[in-house]
Parts: C-alpha cells; sequence; structure tokens
C-alpha cells in the first residue's frame, strides 16, 4: 500500500489522500483496461468545466471517423483546419473569436476554438452538437449520467462514474481505435504556449483535444505519470488522466475550483495511484 505505516500503524492507501483535501465533496476513480479498479466519494453530478473537452474532442473524432468531417478541412480562422482548433494551434483567442496568430504558430488554448469545432460539427452532421455528442459518445459508452447544459468547451456536467466510463474509453478505444494513436500524439510539434494554471511552457504540447504531459514542469499530473499521458484539467476542480504505459487512467471531480490547493494535492495524489495500482 502506498504510504506506508502511520504514526497509529494503520497503512494508507492513494485514496485515503483525498480525505485529507481542503473540500466538501471529492471523488477519484482509479481505472484499469479492466474497468475500474477503485473509486471513493459519491456518485453525483458534478461540472466538469474544460474536462469537456476531451469529451467533445471524443464526438469530433467520431465524426472524423465517420467521413462526416477531416481533420485538415478549412475550420475557424482563415487557414486553421478542424486539426488547429482541436490542437489548440489555430491562433482564436483564449475567450471570443479574436485571432492572436496565424495557425500553428502558437499553443494559445482556446475556448473558442472547440465551439467554432461543435458548430463545425453540427453543419456537416444536420445535428444539433449536444444530440450528435449524446448520440455517439455518450449513449455507447453508458455515460447515463452526463449532460452537455452549457458550451462545448466547459458544459458538461456528470458524476465520476461517467468521467472513468470515459477513462476507461481513452485508456482502451472502441469508439475510434482507428483515430486514437493519431489523437493522443502531439500535433504541431514544438510551439510554444501558456499551460492555464502553470505558466508558459516551452513545448507546450497537445494532441487532438488532449493535453500531453511530456516534460512539463510544473504539472498537474505527478512526477511518475510517463511522458505520454494525456488528459485535461478543469477550473472546477476536476481532472482525467490517461496513462498507457502504466495501463490506467485516473478520474477526479470535486466542488472547489482549481487553485494552489489542487496544484499541491493532485500530483501527490497522482504518484500515489501509479505506486499502488500502475502496472
Amino acid at each position: 500500500m502506498v504510504g506506508g505505516p502511520t504514526p497509529y500503524g494503520v497503512l494508507v492507501g492513494a485514496l485515503d489522500l483525498v480525505k485529507e483535501w481542503p473540500v466538501d465533496t471529492a471523488a477519484v476513480a482509479v481505472v484499469g483496461r479492466s474497468g475500474v479498479l477503485a473509486s471513493a466519494g459519491p456518485d453525483v453530478a458534478l461540472p466538469w468545466a474544460s474536462v469537456t473537452k476531451p469529451l467533445t474532442a471524443l464526438a469530433v473524432l467520431v465524426a472524423v471517423d465517420s467521413g462526416a468531417v477531416g481533420l485538415d478541412e478549412p475550420a475557424g480562422p482563415p487557414d486553421a483546419t478542424v486539426r488547429h482548433l482541436l490542437a489548440h494551434a489555430s491562433g482564436l483567442a483564449p475567450d471570443g473569436d479574436a485571432v492572436l496568430s496565424p495557425p500553428g504558430r502558437r499553443r494559445i488554448y482556446s475556448n473558442g476554438g472547440f465551439e467554432v469545432l461543435a458548430d463545425h460539427v453540427a453543419t456537416r452532421t444536420a445535428e444539433p452538437f449536444p444530440a450528435y455528442l449524446q448520440r455517439t459518445v455518450l449513449d455507447p459508452l453508458g455515460m447515463a449520467g452526463t449532460r452537455l447544459t452549457g458550451t462545448a468547451a466547459a458544459g458538461a456536467v456528470g458524476p465520476p462514474s461517467d468521467l472513468a466510463a470515459l477513462g476507461r474509453e481513452l485508456l482502451s478505444p472502441t469508439l475510434v481505435p482507428n483515430v486514437m494513436a493519431e489523437a493522443t500524439a502531439t500535433a504541431f510539434p514544438g510551439l510554444v504556449g501558456v499551460l492555464p494554471g502553470f505558466g508558459r511552457q516551452d513545448p507546450n504540447d497537445w494532441g487532438l483535444g488532449f493535453e500531453i504531459r511530456d516534460d512539463k514542469q510544473p504539472h498537474w499530473t505527478g512526477r511518475h505519470n510517463s511522458a505520454g499521458t494525456f488528459g485535461h484539467f478543469g477550473q472546477s476542480g476536476t481532472f482525467l488522466w490517461v496513462d498507457p504505459v502504466a495501463g490506467l487512467a485516473c478520474a477526479c471531480l470535486t466542488d472547489r475550483r482549481f487553485g494552489e490547493w489542487a496544484a499541491d494535492c493532485w500530483p501527490v495524489l497522482s504518484d500515489a495511484v501509479l505506486d499502488e495500482y500502475g502496472d
């Protein structure tokens, strides 16, 4: 077990660390390729904030895999493509429709880019994006408690069991198995950018909707996470990472906004999870 004996002689497991977090509600699930390995906390719906983006990205990738959308077709600002938008390389500002850079020059984290993606998929499929997401991702993965109640960038609300189901899908893809290797590799390598909450990163690697851990420091995952770890965190105090080397995913929802507490607590938990449950 992680952590060894306490002063009282009790062994501490990884998920016991969550009890010490300065939050009212926290739920964490550790997921392997066979399913959930361990969980702690209530299975109640909470906002996912920007952890919505991997969910939206997966729906976009379904559209790509079906031929409804092309990764390299024009979308967003002039000369930008679906691939640029997914990889935060379109040049769009973090919010709104201002263009701050030509495509492919900088990694500018853009909520607006994901709204453009959702509108683009809706146009190509002739179906409102929330309905498309429901039909192609949420229903097939059995994520019955999750709904897109706001924007495609940050509007999902759902329970940790559903976030764990998403983690398992990303760990062992069934919806778009032929696309996921490309989606979780760095797109437009070498781009510099700001990782929200953690400052300038050089490079600031992203895949197609998923942040790539690489060698970033500081970071919200653990020191023991492999460079190939991918996922996302959200300002509502949420995260989902998938470590294909360890064969694990870790899903977390809380009711406290991201801040210094999370930057301190999440890496410790991640390392403990890897130490206790990793291959």
